[in-house]
């Protein structure tokens, strides 16, 4: 049963950096393709960025382009989400999630875990 566990969120000002992590276990993360969401108060989860399995592609939401740069290291399970820049609408729940295959096609498919949250405040 994939798993996943997110960290590194917290309180930052305006402008500032955090730099998320993704622990997967339960399934061979090297060949699907792994996707940051949040979710903040009131509003939908969407998407904010997904690398493929070897980690050559990449993609961003429009709201996190030149801010956000995700990244994998498959030998160690782990998939990250550098935040800069950060902005207080950026302030949500960071959860990570796998794709179907190894492209950032279809949504995401397994199991949600329980986030970290970031909180972009002055």
């Amino acid at each position: 049963q994939p798993q996943f566990v997110e960290s590194g969120g917290g309180l930052v000002q305006p402008g500032g950096s955090l730099r998320l992590s993704c622990a997967a276990s339960g399934f061979e993360m090297d060949v699907y393709a792994i996707g940051w969401f949040r979710q903040a108060p009131g509003k939908e989860r969407e998407e904010v960025s997904c690398i493929n399995s070897s980690g050559f592609r990449t993609e961003y939401a429009d709201s996190v382009k030149g801010r956000f740069t995700i990244s994998r290291e498959n030998d160690k399970d782990t998939v990250y989400l550098q935040m800069n820049n950060l902005k207080p609408e950026d302030t949500a729940v960071y959860y990570c999630n796998r794709y179907g295959g190894s492209y950032c096609i279809g949504g995401p498919f397994g199991s949600w875990g329980q986030g970290t949250q970031v909180t972009v405040s002055s």
